[in-house]
Order: C-alpha cells, then structure tokens, then sequence
C-alpha cells in the first residue's frame, strides 16, 4: 500500500510512540445507572499502535469505540486526544472528529453519490480542498486498494467487501491521526472477509495509529501491537497478542478464548 495512506503522520506533532489517545474513569450508564455500558474505563492508544479490543457480545467494546470520538457521549469521565479534552465543551469536537477516521459495520455510503464522490464530499466541505486534489487524492487510494475502476459505480453496484474498502480509503481521505473501525468486517460474506483485513494490515505497516473491535481472532494475533479483553463494561486483561492469546491470567479470559479459537 502507497506511503502516502499516511502522509499527514508525518505532519502531526505528536512523535510515534507518544500517547494520542487518553481515557480516563470512562463511564456509560443508561436507565438511572441500572444499565452499565461502560463502568471505569481508563486507557492509553499511542500514536503508530494497532490496539485490538475483544470480548463477548455486550461487554462493551464498541461502546467504548465510539465514545473515543463522542459518537456515544459518557456519561462521566475525560477522553483527551492529542491533549484536548474531547468531553469538554469548550473544544470543538466536530474540528477533532476531522483528525479521527471511523469505519463501521455497514459501510454508511451514501447511495446517490458515486464512489468518487463519497470520497471527496468531506474534504471538499470540511477541509476545503479543490475538487482536482480531493479527486486526485480520491483516486490515488483507490489505485491503492484495486478500485480504480470503480470511481464512477455507485454503492448498489459493489460488493460488500468493495463498499467496505471503499469506506476504509473514504476516512482516509480526510488525513486523520488515528482510524477507528467497529467490527468492520461482521457484515460481510466469509470470502470478502480476507480483501478487507488485507487492506487494514498493510495500513498497520505504513505505521496508521488505528483501534480496531473486531471477533476476527487471527488479525488480533497477526497485527495487533496490543490487545484489550473486556467484559461487563470494564477492560478485564490487556497485553500482548502472545500474553494474551498465548497466556491468559484471568479465568474469564481463558473461557472466552476456549470458545471462539
């Protein structure tokens, strides 16, 4: 994949290895506090780190995913990236959202416009670009993911496994600091599975920060730096691909793992 998926790290102030992202006392209650989302979250995502979260439908993981861009907005707690507090109102979090690439499940293209046009709409409105750059960029990333051919088709005309390369090399677009994907590849048929992980292991090699809620147990081990395990709202174990997978402490940890390798 072309160096340029990450140009702007290059850009960013903060050096690789430095804390990006910060969660601190992270909660998420619904119904008074009788439903506890999220129950004390604290973490750190460092710039160039491929943290993968795993658990249990319902533990929290992607909960805890979009809280990091305020897509679902604590209930207490601070989240401060590149130092800002994004929870506080004096920051603009529409302006930081700018910096924070977000995959989802099912793609969210917009029908009507082409693959072309999906992928400049927000750097021309957002970041100003000229249509000749945004387009030139546009095309430059699908050359990088095999879609050149597919500027012009419209979402109906493309595969699962298209539309989500497509929504991958879209936040890409944007330049962000760090790409967030919530189980990007749930929704698909198993054999488009492998044509999007390949896209976001040869981002995790050009060095893109990324947070990825996955149940694809084999890209955790293959490409993540860290992996975090929750449960009930709360991280219940976090190391290493091989500490994890390869000795888990906790006994939840270990049951879970019996079930899905």
């Amino acid at each position: 994949m072309s160096a340029d998926l990450t140009v702007h790290a290059e850009e960013n102030a903060i050096a690789a290895g430095e804390v990006l992202i910060s969660v601190s006392g992270l909660k998420k209650h619904y119904n008074g506090g009788a439903v506890k989302a999220l129950d004390g979250v604290d973490a750190e995502i460092r710039k160039g780190e491929v943290v993968v979260i795993v658990g249990p439908s319902g533990s929290g993981k992607s909960t805890f995913l979009r809280s990091l861009n305020l897509l679902e907005r604590p209930t207490e707690g601070t989240i401060l990236f590149e130092g800002k507090d994004i929870t506080s109102h004096k920051n603009d979090i529409n302006l930081l959202r700018q910096k924070m690439g977000m995959v989802f499940q099912h793609f969210n293209l917009f029908p009507h416009l082409t693959v072309l046009d999906n992928m400049t709409l927000g750097p021309k409105k957002l970041l100003k670009m000229s249509k000749e750059d945004a387009e030139a960029k546009a095309r430059q990333l699908l050359e990088t993911v095999a879609l050149a051919d597919r500027a012009d088709a419209y979402p109906s005309q493309l595969s699962g496994g298209q539309k989500q390369r497509i929504a991958i090399v879209r936040a890409l677009c944007m330049s962000p600091d760090v790409m967030l994907f919530d189980e990007p590849t749930s929704a698909l048929d198993p054999e488009m599975v492998g044509e999007v992980l390949d896209v976001m292991k040869s981002l995790a090699k050009e060095g893109m920060t990324m947070v990825v809620v996955t149940h694809e147990m084999g890209f955790a081990k293959e490409v993540g730096d860290r992996v975090i395990f929750m449960e009930s709202g709360v991280i219940v174990e976090e190391g290493t691909p091989e500490e994890i997978f390869g000795a888990p402490k906790s006994e939840r940890l270990q049951t879970f793992l019996a079930k899905v390798l």
